[in-house]
């Protein structure tokens, strides 16, 4: 396709043109019940998206954006034309969903660079008859057609109905995102994982279960994410039937269509976890930078809905990082490591590199030296998540694939003392004096819960602070059989499986709390916008000292600033 101007979704629609500086996460960056930007950290935070057109350079952060705007098409919320300069497949396959399925159209143009500056500049825009018009502007538009992918046999006769209604649907879905990645043929993909489960807004459920009574089936092994209940004991816990009951039908949903009840965040903690090389459908955005960055699988960051159709169909479309190509980095970021720094080094700077490589893979160079634990690099790799459109990054000397020459015209940029002392600032708006403290985003792992419980040993949980730790069930199972939960609880911590930080609601998140302290970058980056408390960030000693004295100093750590 080139450099064309593409309509990849919808057809005739105008608006008043708005542009965002910088990439939006739609999940956790845009309220689905009034289309606002809500992303405290984002440029044109407050800005309404509802019937603009909506220009970014692409999307970022996490692979639910594409069922909010689903979610916002079916109110009448959503933005009347998306207008991407890269590559997007989130709100893209959002779009897609909610013209071929619910038949609410949200057109999604791609456009040449020049094109794009030329529209920023105007103040309103339309698309009619396959044309982009402005004020002095009128750019034709490539539709993007199934029949640009090279298909096997096997691909056509689903794309002809012959194995019914639901997988002619998700092969004919599968195929479009294929054309708007600029792929050329599909291939097989061994395993899946499903994000689009957590009842964030009613559009997951009606998906699901529209799926599902079309008689949708995975051919292929699949996982399920966090969930928006702890499926087994929200009764108890206080949770509204209508919540609950809702929430439990979109998980028996995806278990009715051959899904694993795995509701974790982190597959890769699960003991059957990806090989290098191995090609899967995983959706997840922390999951995805995990899995290619740390194991070396290789899967994009499928969006919400795509991951599903990929599972019933067992075929992706040949692009992005499948392709050896894809994974090669295109910026170099070196970074100034801080002398004795803790934990919460790793999901700082994981916020730092997708900061500063929004929308490439980058090689991170000056980390030869250390030691990250695949604790470390899980925060890291989910804080990358949440500022970054990458789906993964290469760390030299560390990661499996980081002898990979960049690209000869690679770009560099630094990350320094003044860049870590910054984002500790940002990420810690709220006051000394908090009242909860949450732990696990992502899931935590069996080794993270030893050092909570050896941290916590022998001290009292303050009163009036809550220690809540999200979990899958496979690493709460291992922690139970070595004695930690037991130990854990009795100094007042709480654990929650299924459920993760960035899907719990009241009355699971205590309604009391005005300040949370987090070690998680990716969800001290979300937590505002997703509860309206004000945020503290630390590593896991921090969290500990704020559980028992519920305070955390306001004076940064001694490492920040202290780089050799």
């Amino acid at each position: 396709m080139g450099d064309a101007a593409m309509l990849l979704a919808g057809g005739d629609a105008s608006g008043a043109v708005l542009v965002c500086d910088e990439g939006l996460s739609f999940w956790g960056g845009v309220d689905p019940e009034t289309g606002r930007i809500i992303d405290a950290h984002h440029p044109q935070a407050g800005a309404r998206v509802s019937g603009k057109v909506l220009m970014m350079p692409t999307s970022r952060g996490s692979c639910s954006g594409s069922g909010v705007l689903l979610e916002l098409a079916l109110s009448g919320l959503a933005p009347a034309v998306l207008v991407f300069a890269e590559d997007e497949e989130v709100l893209t396959l959002g779009a897609m969903v909610s013209e071929r399925i619910f038949e609410r159209p949200v057109t999604v143009v791609r456009l040449p660079a020049d094109d794009y500056a030329a529209l920023a500049r105007q103040g309103e825009a339309r698309v009619f008859g396959g044309r982009l018009m402005a004020y002095g502007l009128d750019i034709a538009l490539e539709r993007a057609e199934v029949d640009r992918l090279e298909l096997s046999a096997a691909d056509r006769a689903v794309l002809a109905g012959e194995s019914g209604a639901a997988a002619q649907t998700a092969m004919e879905i599968v195929c479009l995102m294929g054309v708007a990645q600029g792929a050329t043929a599909l291939m097989d993909v061994t395993r899946g994982h499903i994000d689009g489960c957590i009842l964030a807004h009613s559009a997951n459920l009606i998906f699901a279960e529209k799926m599902a009574g079309m008689g949708a089936t995975v051919t292929i092994p699949t996982t399920i994410n966090a969930i928006s209940v702890d499926r087994e004991n929200w009764v108890s816990q206080g949770v509204s039937e209508d919540f609950g009951s809702r929430a439990s039908r979109l998980a028996d949903a995806y278990v009715a269509m051959g899904a694993r009840q795995t509701f974790t965040c982190a597959p890769y903690l699960l003991q059957d976890r990806p090989r290098r090389g191995e090609c899967i459908g995983w959706s997840e955005s922390n999951a995805v930078i995990y899995a290619n960055s740390v194991l070396g699988a290789r899967t994009p960051k499928h969006p919400d809905y795509l991951d599903l159709c990929i599972a019933m169909t067992g075929r992706a479309a040949v692009s992005g990082v499948y392709a050896d190509a894809g994974r090669v980095a295109r910026r170099v970021v070196e970074v100034a490591f801080p002398d004795a720094a803790d934990d919460a080094v790793w999901p700082l700077l994981g916020w730092l590199l997708g900061k500063a490589s929004p929308d490439r893979v980058p090689l991170v160079v000056g980390l030869e030296e250390t030691s990250p634990s695949s604790d470390d690099l899980k925060a890291l790799c989910a804080a990358f998540g949440t500022t970054s459109g990458a789906p993964m990054l290469h760390i030299r000397g560390v990661t499996p694939e980081s002898g990979l020459e960049p690209v000869a015209d690679a770009d560099r940029a630094r990350i320094g003392a003044a860049e870590f002392a910054a984002a500790w600032r940002e990420l810690n708006a709220g006051e000394e004096s908090v009242e909860l403290v949450a732990i696990g985003s992502p899931h935590v792992s069996l080794d993270e819960v030893r050092v909570l419980a050896g941290l916590l040993e022998g001290q009292t949980i303050r009163e009036g602070v809550e220690v809540i730790v999200t979990i899958g069930r496979e690493v709460l199972a291992a922690a139970r059989s070595e004695g930690l939960v037991v130990a854990l609880e009795a100094m007042g911590a709480r654990f929650l499986p299924d459920i993760c930080w960035c899907s719990i609601t009241e009355p699971l998140f205590p309604s009391r709390t005005k300040v949370l302290v987090t070690n998680s970058g990716k969800y001290a980056h979300y937590a505002f916008g997703l509860s309206g408390r004000k945020v503290r960030f630390g590593g896991l000693k921090t969290c500990v000292e704020a559980a028992v004295t519920g305070r955390v100093s306001s004076a940064p750590p001694a490492w920040i600033g202290a780089t050799s």
